[in-house]
């Protein structure tokens, strides 16, 4: 996969500018934008993989306590019209990419079923990168990966929130 070059430099931006359009990369979590920002050994940034390789090492080198807020900021997936409308705009539209604003009234009773089952067992929501599947094979992976240990859990929450993140910064090309 070819590293494309962002469409504004991103190390050529104003820090208001910078977190206007990257601070929600990662769900309701300024902070990670702000610290690549305040970095000054990073200025290699101008790419998709190096920006997102930049944010990553900031989650990564973040404290227990942050990485859960940042996995705790996440939302619930194929929730209801009223709740919909609450997400961040990237998460509703990643959402309705994958269909889960059209599910049946069975397979919306099965997510919160299973939603309820995994917040209660773990202590944060189920996360997946929606881009590119379907509800079946989203609710696939939730019933497996309910079976899962927390620590397991925990690694697969950060890991699928940085896939997030890089779809979310590929799709500002």
């Amino acid at each position: 996969m070819e590293d494309k070059a962002l469409a504004e430099k991103p190390s050529g931006l104003s820090r208001e500018t910078f977190l206007k359009v990257y601070g929600s990369i990662y769900e309701h979590s300024p902070w990670i934008a702000e610290m690549v920002y305040d970095d000054k050994d990073v200025s290699d940034i101008d790419t998709i993989f190096k920006l997102s390789a930049a944010m990553r090492m900031v989650v990564d080198m973040a404290d227990h306590g942050q990485k859960l807020s940042l996995i705790r900021a996440h939302p619930e997936l194929a929730v209801g019209a009223a709740e919909m409308e609450k997400l961040a705009a990237a998460s509703a539209t990643e959402q309705q990419g994958a269909g889960l604003h059209q599910c049946t009234q069975e397979e919306l009773g099965e997510f919160k079923r299973l939603n309820g089952a995994y917040r209660e067992k773990f202590g944060f929501p189920f996360i997946i990168a929606v881009k590119g599947l379907y509800k079946e094979e989203i609710l696939n992976a939730f019933r497996k990966r309910l079976n899962n240990d927390p620590e397991t859990e925990f690694e697969n929450a950060l890991a699928q929130i940085h896939k997030i993140a890089l779809f979310r910064l590929e799709a500002l090309t």
